[in-house]
């Protein structure tokens, strides 16, 4: 039951700059990959055997927005992040120099 409600993202770095990450959907014990979707962005949905998704991998750190994300998570029946829940992924790729 505890896990129910966990959402957490892994993120892979090399040289400080993330390059894959999987955000973790709420699993129950034995949960593997049964299939998976290749969505939009480097977005890959996995699903367990009985459709519940699982969990969802970004191959493509560098071009992830917050809408796309989302887009992704509302394809697999799952409420929206927030930008917290993604926020260093996010930081990385926009490098703006005006910091207000």
């Amino acid at each position: 039951m505890g896990a129910m409600n966990s959402r957490y993202l892994e993120i892979t770095y090399r040289r400080g700059t993330p390059v894959a990450a999987y955000f973790y959907l709420p699993r129950r014990p034995g949960d593997v990959s049964a299939r998976t979707v290749v969505g939009e962005a480097g977005l890959v949905t996995d699903y367990a055997a009985d459709g519940r998704a699982i969990g969802i991998e970004i191959t493509s750190p560098s071009v992830l927005t917050l809408h796309l994300f989302n887009a992704a998570l509302a394809a697999a029946q799952q409420p929206p992040a927030a930008p917290d829940d993604i926020a260093p992924l996010l930081i990385g790729h926009r490098r703006s120099p005006a910091t207000g």
